[in-house]
C-alpha cells in the first residue's frame, strides 16, 4: 500500500481508500492540492459501512485478530518515529492495508522537513478533518514516503522527519493529541503499485485511520 526527496514539487492530491489487501485509487481522484477539502479527507478516512446482506463480501476478521491489532496499535501510541523497528514498520503497513486511508502529495522545502507554503492549505484541511467528531477515538498513522532518487538512509531519514513535521503541525495548530498520531517513515521502500520507483508521485504522506469506531464496535 501504505519518495528524493530533495524535490517535493507536486501540486496534486490523490485520495486512496484501501479495502481488503489492495490499494484502490478512487476514480478521478486527481485534485489540485489547493482545492482539497476537509470533507474529502474525512470521507476517505471515515469508517466504511459493511456491505448489505446478500452481497458477496469477505468474511469479517476474527475477534482475536482484531484484538491483536488493537493491542499493537495501542503499543505505538507515544512512541517516537525513530524508535520503531523494521518489523514494526512492516506490521503497521500490513494492518494499514485493511484500513481507510488517504495519500497526500505534500510539498516540502528543498532538502528539509519544512512544509511549503503552497501545501499548507492541504495540511490545514487534514487538521480540520482529523478534528472532526466523526473520527473521535481514532488512532491515525502518518506515514512518510519518498521516491527512489537518492540513497536509502537519506530517504528513510527524510521520510521520518517529514512525517514528524506533519504530526507537530497537527498537534500545535489543531490540538490533536500526539498519542493519537503515530508517525512512521518508509523512505523509498514502498512505491505506489504499478508506478516506477523514481516517479515523483511516490513522494507522499499517507494518513491511515488505524483504530476507527467501526472496527472497535466489531471487536
Amino acid at each position: 500500500m501504505f519518495k528524493s526527496s530533495a524535490r517535493f514539487g507536486l501540486t496534486t492530491i490523490r485520495a486512496a481508500v484501501i479495502a481488503g489487501a489492495a490499494l484502490s485509487l478512487t476514480a478521478g481522484a486527481v485534485i489540485a492540492a489547493d482545492d482539497v477539502t476537509s470533507d474529502q479527507i474525512l470521507r476517505a478516512l471515515a469508517p466504511k459501512k459493511p456491505l448489505t446482506r446478500g452481497l458477496s463480501m469477505a468474511p469479517p476478521a476474527e475477534p482475536a485478530v482484531n484484538a491483536a491489532e488493537g493491542k499493537f496499535v495501542d503499543s505505538l501510541r507515544n512512541r517516537s518515529t525513530r524508535s520503531l523497528s523494521l518489523g514494526e514498520r512492516e506490521q503497521i503497513a500490513s494492518i494499514a492495508e485493511t484500513k481507510p486511508a488517504i495519500d497526500l502529495e505534500i510539498n516540502f522545502d528543498y532538502n528539509s522537513a519544512n512544509i511549503s507554503k503552497k501545501s499548507m492549505s492541504s495540511v490545514q484541511a487534514l487538521g480540520k478533518a482529523l478534528s472532526s467528531a466523526d473520527l473521535k477515538g481514532s488512532t491515525f498513522v502518518v506515514a512518510g514516503h519518498t521516491d527512489a532518487v537518492g540513497g536509502e538512509e537519506y530517504n528513510q531519514d527524510l521520510s521520518e522527519r517529514r512525517a514528524d513535521a506533519i504530526k507537530r503541525y497537527l498537534a500545535d495548530k489543531y490540538g490533536i493529541a500526539g498519542a493519537d498520531l503515530v508517525t512512521v517513515g518508509y523512505g523509498k521502500t514502498k512505491p505506489k503499485s504499478g508506478i516506477a520507483p523514481t516517479d515523483p508521485s511516490n513522494r507522499r504522506v499517507q494518513v491511515v485511520n488505524m483504530a476507527n469506531k467501526a472496527t472497535a464496535s466489531n471487536q
